[in-house]
């Protein structure tokens, strides 16, 4: 691999709306996981423990041109997972010209909608984080991460990382 694949263009829809064209700029969540260091006898130095997902959880940050009522009126949304947000972004690398379809798809509720500065003839621009209980990555029609925060549902390459857990806790 010579090139890397670059993000060479991208649409957002929320909800299903197609926001071509008012969509600016997208920070898919972050992956974190919490870790704690153990360190028992017999041990030279500690191991971390995985303990699942970090207490800052799974964020979209969005911007979007102008102003749109459309996310105002969502705010306080009652259900945690009460809207979609969908990213596809078309990557290609500039040494084979091969362009690979990125696709993610979250579900939660709006936590901050910033209204920007608002100066007559200037630019103006709505920043929003969304709080997500459900992310999935697809790239090039293959599902790489799945996660249902809601129903403790952890997929990773096609591995159900929680598989054994639900079943001791009889789910």
């Amino acid at each position: 691999m010579a090139m890397p694949r670059k993000l060479k263009n991208m649409n957002t829809f929320h909800d299903g709306v197609s926001y071509m064209g008012v969509s600016k700029a997208v920070t898919l969540p972050v992956l974190a996981r919490k870790m704690e260091g153990y360190r028992g006898g017999g041990m030279n130095g500690p191991v971390k423990a995985d303990l699942g997902f970090s207490d800052d959880g799974l964020q979209l940050e969005w911007k979007i041109g102008g102003f749109d009522d459309q996310v105002i009126k969502q705010f306080a949304n009652q259900s945690a997972s009460g809207l979609m947000i969908r990213f596809a972004g078309s990557y290609q690398r500039d040494d084979t010209a091969a362009v690979s379809a990125v696709e993610v798809v979250v579900r939660g509720r709006h936590e901050t909608i910033d209204m920007g500065e608002a100066v007559a003839g200037e630019d103006t621009e709505q920043s929003i984080t969304t709080t997500c209980s459900y992310y999935k990555l697809t790239v090039d029609g293959t599902v790489l991460v799945e996660i249902d925060l809601l129903n403790f549902v952890e997929i990773i390459d096609g591995v159900d990382m929680l598989a054994a857990q639900r079943r001791a806790i009889g789910l």
